[in-house]
């Protein structure tokens, strides 16, 4: 499972809404994030991996490597 998806159902983060409102993004980004369909933008990986406590390397490593 994608490590932002996993920590926000965890409660790290409450909603996709309060995620893309904190980056500056649409919320559809965000979903689009989570289903692995597209990656932040390098200038929003900073404030994801500190919004989602990780690094920056696990959110933009696909699902099969985080399963490993």
């Amino acid at each position: 499972m994608n490590v932002m998806r996993e920590r926000r159902l965890r409660g790290a983060i409450p909603t996709q809404r309060e995620v893309a409102k904190i980056v500056g993004v649409q919320e559809s980004a965000v979903s689009k994030w989570e289903r692995g369909l597209a990656k932040p933008r390098a200038d929003k990986l900073p404030i994801l991996a500190k919004l989602y406590g990780c690094t920056i390397e696990e959110l933009l490593a696909d699902d099969a490597e985080q399963e490993e």
